[in-house]
């Protein structure tokens, strides 16, 4: 297999991989983050359950994964892997994440400040369809592009900005 080249290509080349092993656990595959934190790299693979997750799921998975990702060796510089849950706080960065969330209170911050001036919302995750999130807030639906968003994520009532 050749190795992949930039954060994208390495992003999908490792959940290519790992969905399977992960899947075949009976978990889902979350996320797949490739990032540079000061001089070291980190291969971040998020997984769930139903009912969340415990350290020896986490274990387990990780001696699963592990062999993979050795054998296919996708990455070309030195990195350090790890396996875990996406956390409360979930970033939700894919389409199905909207759908598996909605109902559900989100926070987002915004690149550029909306129309009303607002780069911080948050809300009951009504849905994303096309591109674009709906929230309901206090104040109505409140909607915005997911690509105008520096991130959304899940929030409980004190997890705020």
């Amino acid at each position: 297999m050749a190795k992949a080249k930039s954060g994208h290509n390495t992003v999908a080349t490792v959940e290519a991989l790992v969905r399977p092993v992960v899947e075949g656990m009976g978990l889902s595959l979350w996320d797949v983050r490739f990032e540079k934190e000061g001089p070291d790299w980190f291969l971040r693979i998020y997984i769930d359950k139903p009912g969340g997750l415990d350290i020896v799921t986490c274990e387990e998975a990780t001696r699963a994964i592990n062999p993979v990702i050795d054998e296919a060796d996708p990455i070309d510089q030195s990195y350090y892997m790890e396996v875990g849950s996406p956390g409360l706080g979930r970033r939700l960065t894919r389409e199905e994440h909207y759908a598996a969330l909605a109902g559900q209170k989100i926070a987002a911050r915004l690149i550029r400040p909306d129309e009303q001036g607002r780069r911080e919302l948050e809300g009951i995750l009504q849905g994303c369809e096309g591109g674009i999130v709906t929230l309901e807030t206090p104040a109505g639906p409140v909607q915005f592009a997911r690509t105008a968003a520096s991130f959304v994520k899940l929030c409980d009532d004190e997890d705020l900005f």
